[in-house]
């Protein structure tokens, strides 16, 4: 006999922001509900208010949104009509929440055993010494190897696994009812997201708790939902099984949903083509420094002795875990850090150039960060974002000749040229990478580090990112560093690979070779939490 009321009841839910007479509604009169100990997935693209929906639940909305219709019933009770206190009490407690980036919803004033701590001093008034075993307990519980040591640790000393998983013991700190997932795996690496995901599976069964995931990423839907809400521009356009939405989807959104990834293939190489970038044993090791004296006892070995080497218009893919070294060796490669061996950049050694001295070079070796949002200045016009780099390097050029080269690029990435009078805000995130794009290609480059360009977009548009990377590499002749944990967007792009570990390069090759007949034990285990994620729970990522 089931249980006929369910755990969390949306009704007829409406989402606005902004006053009358200019209310702006994303959210449109959606119904779902959520069972006792039961898997619910709200999956659609930006935008189409799947988070706006689960953070009703919450009322973790600003002042700003209101709900024009709807109610949201907790075990019969409508938390929408709750006052503070009751909210309170069911904050932390009943319902608790993951969001997706770790970095930012952690605080980085205080230690892990604080954060950790509160939420349990908060809701169970314990002693200082039992509150410390159950922190000591919930880190152990999650995954967090040494516990004790990691209880003075800030957010910035852990990697983005260990701040996820220190997350994750928050969020279960008090034994929810109902656990809301914001994407919680989408800045993580594969074999992360992997953990990340069984550990949330286990963890659930043994609590007995319910929970509403949020994604765009349809391959941990698949493997963790059992119920599915397709939602797009504010309705739900589909619901059913996890089964049934993945073997016979209704709508045409859904389908699209369902192909949309990165596709095609990498341009072919030619080995005539000149080197653009080559090392020889570089090193970049970080001392470890002790004792009053700050004495060096120790190094971090981010890049131990790696040797590459890159063509115009190809494009080297660089894969590892979180902490394997692959940032490190791009900034290295750019001289933003310090490094030893040799680096040449067209033939000309550059790894004794002075800051002064690699000036000059900048424009031609450019950069395209992981988030768009956190790397275009809120303050400037996309224009004045993208013009920055040629005031600097191109300062015979008048306001008019900046306005129509900008114009020129943003037209290049696929962008209206009159949106450079506008905000970021005011853009997507797929359009916010293209600005990022075009801010380094505005210079036209030779070479270009592309990390983690697409780790926080939707699929749909990770596809459109890689097609138009694939475009400007064929007609400008670039040379891409391309960083990703997502070997799907890495097949797609990719001529060669570099699979790197613990700052070590374990296997390297053309993609196609590393794909289809990887040799090395931890590749093989990366490419199985990529494309077959129970595989790596039952393999080598286990551990």
């Amino acid at each position: 006999m089931t249980n006929a009321l369910p755990l969390v009841d949306v009704r007829n839910l409406s989402v606005a922001f902004g006053e009358s007479p200019n209310l702006t509604q994303v959210v449109n009169g959606v119904s779902f509900h959520i069972n006792k100990g039961e898997t619910v997935a709200l999956v659609g693209e930006s935008g189409s208010g799947k988070t706006v929906s689960a953070m009703s639940i919450l009322r973790l909305l600003p002042n700003s949104a209101s709900h024009p219709t709807g109610e949201i019933l907790f075990e019969g009770s409508d938390i929408l009509k709750m006052n503070g206190a009751q909210l309170r009490n069911i904050r932390g407690r009943r319902i608790s929440i993951i969001f997706q980036e770790p970095m930012t919803s952690l605080n980085p004033l205080h230690t892990i055993e604080k954060q950790v701590g509160e939420i349990i001093r908060l809701h169970q008034a314990l002693p200082d010494d039992t509150t410390r075993e159950r922190v000591i307990e919930l880190l152990t519980k999650v995954g967090i190897r040494d516990p004790e040591k990691r209880l003075g640790a800030y957010p910035h000393e852990l990697s983005g696994g260990q701040r996820q998983r220190v997350m994750i013991a928050i969020a279960l700190a008090n034994k929810p009812d109902l656990l809301i997932a914001d994407e919680p795996t989408t800045a993580l690496d594969v074999t992360i997201q992997a953990q990340i995901l069984e550990l949330l599976g286990s963890l659930q069964k043994e609590l007995g708790m319910a929970m509403l995931l949020i994604t765009h990423d349809l391959g941990i839907v698949r493997r963790m939902a059992e119920r599915v809400y397709v939602m797009r521009n504010g309705d739900i356009v589909e619901t059913g099984t996890a089964e049934e939405i993945f073997t016979a989807p209704k709508h045409a959104y859904t389908r699209h949903l369902l192909e949309a990834e990165p596709k095609g293939m990498p341009p072919a190489t030619d080995p005539s083509r000149p080197v653009v970038v080559e090392t020889d044993d570089l090193k970049v090791w970080f001392p470890i420094k002790q004792g009053w004296l700050q004495r060096t006892v120790d190094y971090v070995k981010a890049v131990d002795g790696l040797s590459m080497k890159l063509r115009s218009g190809e494009t080297l893919g660089v894969v590892g875990e979180s902490g394997s070294g692959k940032t490190t060796l791009g900034l290295a490669i750019l001289r933003l850090i310090s490094s030893q061996g040799p680096i040449a950049y067209i033939g000309n050694r550059i790894d004794g150039l002075t800051n002064k001295q690699m000036r000059p070079l900048r424009k031609e070796m450019q950069i395209v960060f992981q988030d768009p949002y956190g790397s275009l200045s809120p303050r400037l016009t996309v224009g004045q974002i993208i013009e920055e780099g040629l005031i600097i390097q191109n300062p015979e050029m008048d306001e008019e000749q900046r306005r129509e080269r900008v114009g020129a690029e943003l037209k290049e990435v696929g962008l209206d040229p009159a949106s450079q009078d506008r905000y970021p805000h005011e853009f997507s995130g797929g359009q916010r990478q293209r600005i990022a794009i075009a801010r380094a290609m505005v210079l036209k480059p030779k070479f270009v580090m592309l990390d983690e360009p697409t780790s926080a977009l939707d699929m749909s548009v990770q596809a459109q990112i890689v097609d138009l990377l694939r475009g400007l590499q064929a007609r400008n002749g670039l040379a891409y560093l391309f960083i990703s944990h997502d070997l799907k967007v890495v097949r797609a792009l990719c001529n060669y690979v570099i699979v790197m570990r613990n700052g070590k390069v374990v296997e390297e090759g053309p993609a196609r070779d590393i794909f289809e007949k990887p040799q090395n034990e931890y590749t093989k285990a990366l490419l199985a939490a990529a494309f077959d994620i129970k595989v790596a729970y039952r393999g080598a990522l286990a551990s």
